[in-house]
């Protein structure tokens, strides 16, 4: 694919984006406001020497808070400006920085629309989390002098296959690239396949998550209500994993006393998983109705949102939602910092480095399907004394793997004097 056909098939593609945001507007309203911004308009801004950070959802975003603290030591006096991709991801960026952060969309990749974010915001340099590649937009903050770091990088070996099948796109956007710091040197390894100049591994800096006291409170506050139940919880659950776990948990005749608590990621499905859960005959309560948990209640659908830490505060046994089904699997790592044995799934892409090592070290474990994952955690419940060496070697490993944030930090402010080059077209 040549660069006038990638060109020629977004403005083709551009009229159906629209469409798409209108269509998830029905269950996400956020997709529809500041339009504009999408095509590059924005709203007048105070003059700022400003820090550009892309982070495209929750978990980015939660990954972005941490790193904006390190920046801010050694950027003193810079103002940050946080861009998303969807609204779960900016809401995420409201509750976390309030008004200390400068927010707005991504621009779509039209290069009419990238440089007007270059030339609206101006930033010193940018930082995209983790595997956020759009040609048009480093070329144009290459035209504009704007360094951009592609951190805390991950390349699945499935994503690596796909840049590989579009070689020209993939030079063209990793050659404007002011550098890349990889998670994992098999990341490392998948960039440098693709051409990418000398990525460097600082880790993952997702371990550096420091779970908040308030969220470890109120995951104790959960847990009195819950009384003596055994708690499993699976978090961050993605359409059709609902309907296995459930069929899963049913099948396996969990004790009596046991709770499943299902936390779906997007909170346009909690009546759907709510509906789930009746229909198959389990007494199920929602977490939003604030009232003591009844003895009869086999489901709790935690239908809240920022709680995610909470609940698994309160867990016994965690289960990784999006490995269950082929979504790639959502952070298992923040589980594993509060101490909680995790069972994944079979599908881990997102996560697979950071999943291969906690189950090394002894702090989770895989199941080959959603009913096998089921499975190990009622079995878990069932062992109290594995259940706490489980979550014991889970803590470890969290911990032992700390301090990527500052090596990134460090290699950003190292980066700059290097990065600025000539723009690759």
């Amino acid at each position: 694919m040549s660069h006038p056909l990638y060109t020629l098939a977004w403005w083709l593609l551009a009229p159906l984006a629209v469409l798409r945001l209108a269509w998830r507007s029905h269950k996400q309203p956020g997709y529809l406001e500041r339009l504009g911004e999408r095509y590059g308009r924005y709203r007048k801004v105070t003059h700022a020497t400003r820090i550009w950070i892309h982070a495209v959802s929750v978990g980015e975003t939660r990954a972005a808070a941490i790193l904006v603290d390190a920046l801010a030591v050694r950027f003193p006096g810079h103002r940050i400006l946080l861009t998303h991709m969807t609204p779960t991801g900016r809401a995420t960026g409201v509750e976390l920085f309030g008004g200390r952060v400068d927010r707005a969309w991504l621009p779509y990749d039209l290069g009419f629309a990238t440089r007007r974010f270059f030339a609206h915001f101006r930033p010193e340099f940018g930082v995209i989390l983790e595997t956020e590649l759009w040609p048009r937009l480093l070329e144009s903050a290459a035209e504009a002098d704007v360094p951009v770091f592609l951190a805390n990088a991950r390349l699945s070996e499935r994503s690596a296959r796909r840049y590989a099948s579009f070689p020209r796109l993939t030079t063209w956007a990793l050659g404007n690239l002011g550098g890349i710091a990889a998670q994992s040197q098999a990341d490392a390894d998948r960039f440098t396949a693709l051409g990418a100049p000398a990525p460097e591994v600082t880790g993952n800096i997702k371990f550096d998550l420091d779970v908040p006291v308030e969220m470890v409170d109120r995951g104790r506050a959960f847990r009195e209500r819950l009384g003596d139940r055994r708690v499993c919880v699976v978090g961050s659950t993605r359409d059709g994993e609902e309907a296995l776990v459930l069929d899963a948990w049913a099948a396996a005749a969990p004790p009596a006393d046991a709770l499943l608590v299902i936390v779906p990621r997007h909170p346009h499905r909690f009546d759907e998983v709510a509906a789930l859960a009746t229909a198959r005959g389990f007494a199920t309560q929602r977490r939003s109705a604030d009232e003591a948990l009844a003895p009869e209640t086999r489901v709790l659908i935690g239908d809240s949102m920022g709680e995610m830490l909470a609940y698994y505060a309160a867990a016994d046994v965690v289960v990784m939602g999006g490995s269950l089904l082929d979504f790639g699997s959502q952070n298992l790592i923040e589980a594993c910092a509060l101490g909680k044995p995790v069972v994944v799934g079979p599908s881990t892409h997102n996560f697979e480095e950071a999943s291969k090592s906690a189950i090394a070290a002894g702090g989770a474990l895989r199941a080959r399907d959603a009913a096998a994952a089921m499975g190990e955690a009622i079995a878990l419940l069932d062992d109290p004394p594995r259940r706490l060496a489980m979550g014991e070697a889970a803590l470890a490993f969290a911990q032992s793997n700390r301090g990527a944030v500052e090596r990134l930090a460090e290699w950003i402010e190292e980066r700059l004097a290097a990065a600025r080059r000539p723009v690759v077209g």
